[in-house]
């Protein structure tokens, strides 16, 4: 049996050079490099390169997807962006892990599920890179949900107690909802953790805050921004100037403040929360399926009342598909035969339709083909 290996690494602040492009060809002769990026998939075989230094020496993200289940997830950020100490409060196990590397921080997720439904990696590594300059831009949803991926994984004792939660945690966007699809994060416990959660808009500086705060700087430090801006020495001046202004106007978190729940307490609410989801879509099912029979019912009975009177017509052509010896035309005749004897019972009449049917038996009763779908429908007794 066939593997499959997919490895996708994106540059984002800075091109890769020409230089660091033919290093990387040296690896590969068949991937697909650009000054942005390394893509390839392997059915035989591995990386012959270390995943981990590539994102220390060349690129900012990375992600790999196997068949039999493996998912991994790599980023690369400035440290002053990010501190290891904030990451680090967040890690735990091999599932969530943290380093520092030159003025970076890499963060490592990891899923190990053992899952062979196929899974095509393409696509998956677009929608995550956003992720990046969110947590730059202080969002730390996703070092919350990747501790929640340890906690799934056993990682975590039961009594530990939960780092703070983020703001917002309740209302995923569209990166973090890939995140959780992509290392497979049980939405129950998601939806358990963010109980404790406050909103995201409620802790987001405003356009109108963000104007006065930058009204109110320092005319020698508003001239040495735009100087840096324009110089383009530094890609992540917006960020830093972001997160300096939600620190000066919103000071600390409020999730830092409030009470934390043990690993335990938590796994225990998601439990109860499994529980109820489970019971909720059972009855949302049975509804859906008695409204369906039920309109199944309707149309059966309407389709029966339009045979009423043409009986006759109906035995005749029963007997003109049986006399075919064809099983194309058996399978017809039974479905005949099923729609008279549920018109007879609509009727009141089975026994006169039970007498015919007895008949035609008798008739056809060498006939072990036929008589094998008569049995099968249970129209013999």
């Amino acid at each position: 049996m066939s593997t499959y290996q997919y490895y996708e690494f994106q540059a984002v602040d800075r091109p890769l050079t020409r230089q660091q492009m033919d290093e990387l060809r040296e690896y590969s002769t068949r991937a697909q490099i650009t000054p942005s990026s390394f893509v390839n998939f392997y059915d035989w075989g591995d990386l012959r390169g270390d995943p981990e230094r590539w994102i220390e020496e060349y690129f900012d993200t990375f992600l790999y997807l196997a068949n039999w289940g493996s998912r991994w997830f790599m980023l690369r950020l400035p440290e002053k962006l990010l501190s290891q100490e904030l990451a680090a409060s967040y890690c735990a196990g091999d599932s969530f892990t943290c380093r520092q590397s030159d003025g970076n921080l890499i963060l490592s997720f990891e899923s190990l599920e053992e899952d062979y439904e196929w899974v095509d990696g393409e696509g998956w590594l677009g929608s995550l890179v956003p992720l990046r300059s969110d947590l730059m831009r202080g969002d730390h949803r996703a070092l919350y949900l990747g501790w929640l991926l340890a906690v799934q994984s056993e990682e975590v004792g039961r009594d530990v107690l939960e780092p703070a939660v983020p703001p917002g945690l309740g209302e995923l966007n569209a990166s973090l909802v890939r995140f959780c699809d992509f290392l497979r994060i049980d939405s129950d416990l998601i939806a358990a953790a963010a109980e404790r959660s406050p909103g995201k808009r409620a802790t987001a500086l405003s356009r109108e805050e963000i104007r006065a705060w930058i009204a109110a700087l320092p005319v020698a430090e508003k001239d040495e921004l735009l100087f840096r801006l324009v110089e383009g020495d530094d890609p992540n001046l917006a960020v830093v100037l972001e997160q300096r202004a939600t620190l000066e106007l919103r000071g600390g978190s409020e999730s830092d403040r409030g009470a934390r729940r043990t690993v335990g307490e938590l796994v225990a609410y998601t439990e109860l929360l499994t529980e109820a989801r489970v019971k909720r879509e059972a009855e949302e099912y049975a509804r859906e399926q008695a409204r369906i029979e039920q309109e199944e019912a309707e149309q059966r009975q309407e389709y029966l009342e339009s045979l009423f009177g043409k009986e006759e017509k109906l035995w005749a052509k029963i007997e003109s598909l049986v006399a075919a010896k064809q099983p194309k035309k058996y399978d017809e005749a039974v479905l005949l035969l099923e729609d008279l004897r549920d018109l007879a019972e609509m009727e009141g009449d089975r026994v006169a339709f039970f007498q015919r049917l007895s008949a035609l038996y008798r008739q056809h009763t060498r006939k072990t083909s036929f008589v094998d779908r008569l049995l099968k429908a249970k129209l013999l007794g």
